[in-house]
């Protein structure tokens, strides 16, 4: 039972240490042809948005805005990917595979 107790803190320590240097990975998203480009951490935090200077318009603000959230959306859900497979690298062989037990959804 020791073991088994010793084996889980050292997972908890693997996650979080994951989670910790899930800022260190980067994803990037884009729209319209790559006039807008976001870029985002693994903690899910805007780390640099790029805007095209063609695109500073009075009469399309509601346009931009539109890209800004497509290139946001899509660097977010291509870093979730990216934080998830992390993580789920950080564990692998530490533990038996459990059915239903996945360390990736601790984030």
């Amino acid at each position: 039972m020791m073991k088994m107790l010793g084996k889980v803190k050292e997972v908890q320590a693997k996650v979080q240490e994951a989670q910790d240097n899930l800022v260190n990975i980067t994803a990037e998203g884009e729209s319209g042809a790559g006039m807008v480009k976001a870029i985002v951490n693994g903690k899910k935090q805007v780390v640099q948005l790029s805007i095209d200077d063609s695109l500073y318009n009075p009469e399309d603000k509601e346009m931009l805005n539109d890209l800004v959230i497509a290139a946001i959306n899509g660097a977010l859900e291509e870093v979730d990917g990216l934080a998830k497979e992390a993580i789920k690298k950080s564990t692998e062989g530490m533990i038996p595979n459990i059915p239903g037990l996945d360390f990736s959804k601790m984030m």
